[in-house]
């Protein structure tokens, strides 16, 4: 366990990723790491991070680059030590939320089965996904939250399959809340992680943190790429609360000129090699899906 040395680490007096730390410039985890903060407001969290680049982000012992207490767990395990670290918490009386905080390797494919595991029992956790698109820590390889047409290292001529619908996927265990978050929605963003932090059960949260060394971009357009995937309808925001519930949050102008600038600001997709076509299909093909989800959601809180 790494813990923090300055100002109250349990009640977010201090900052959460604290300067000075080594992510590379531009890293929207970071970003996202600011929003956690942020949000947090005085509430008490105890956060567990597997193998991914946020773990390499606490620095060399005895110093943590963290505001806050943090367990670093195996792989696949962050959702079950958190399972543990959440009981204890109850058990004692402790009112610390425990937040996991993992990339996408940890959770779509090696954490899956701890994250699934936990979700159908109704842990007391705040999950958190930053979704990079990438095995980041460890070289750039594919994960099976890779869009079709990146390359990346053991993709080296793009990736074939589509990315896996997460949300859907955790929705589908009928959890209090599940939410996709826009780091260039900032208002939302907060607003749905202070949400999550005062719930109790499993939540589950999805932000898209574009990796300037694995997406070959560069390092002050990040959000701008979010801005521009969302605003093109590759990236919904959305929320689903535990009645099955869905609620639209921003609307997207579906422009493909967008989503064209989208994908020509990244090295990762070759020229030629994505189709902005069969793209914009997909993308239509998900929000119809999305709006008949939502089509009863009548008092949608929509932040174009």
């Amino acid at each position: 366990m790494t813990g923090a040395t300055q100002e109250s680490p349990q009640t977010g007096t201090g900052p959460l990723l604290r300067p000075g730390n080594t992510n590379c410039g531009g890293c929207g985890m970071s970003i996202a790491l600011n929003v956690l903060g942020r949000a947090l407001e005085g509430r008490s969290i105890q956060m567990v991070v597997p193998a991914c680049c946020a773990i390499v982000t606490v620095g060399s012992y005895p110093a943590s680059a963290y505001g806050v207490p943090l367990v670093s767990s195996t792989f696949a395990s962050a959702a079950a030590v958190g399972t543990g670290l959440a009981r204890a918490a109850r058990m004692n009386g402790d009112p610390t939320r425990v937040v996991c905080w993992a990339g996408d390797g940890g959770t779509y494919d090696i954490g899956m089965a701890a994250v699934s595991a936990a979700a159908e029992r109704n842990e007391d956790l705040l999950y958190v996904c930053y979704d990079n698109e990438i095995y980041g820590n460890t070289g750039g390889q594919r994960s099976s939250a890779t869009p079709p047409g990146a390359r990346t290292t053991t993709t080296p001529h793009g990736k074939l399959q589509e990315k896996k619908d997460i949300l859907a996927i955790m929705a589908a265990h009928r959890i209090p809340y599940v939410a996709s978050l826009s780091l260039a929605h900032l208002d939302d963003a907060t607003r749905k992680m202070q949400k999550a932090l005062d719930l109790e059960g499993f939540r589950f949260l999805h932000l898209l943190t574009p990796c300037p060394t694995g997406w070959k971009s560069e390092p002050a357009e990040g959000i701008e790429l979010v801005r521009q995937a969302v605003s093109s309808g590759l990236y919904p925001v959305y929320e689903v609360e535990s009645d099955g519930r869905v609620v639209i949050n921003v609307e997207p102008d579906m422009s493909d000129d967008t989503l064209a600038r989208y994908f020509a600001a990244q090295g990762r997709f070759r020229k030629g090699q994505v189709v902005l076509e069969r793209v914009r299909a997909s993308i239509d093909a998900s929000w119809k899906t999305l709006r008949l989800r939502a089509s009863n959601g009548e008092d949608d809180d929509r932040d174009a």
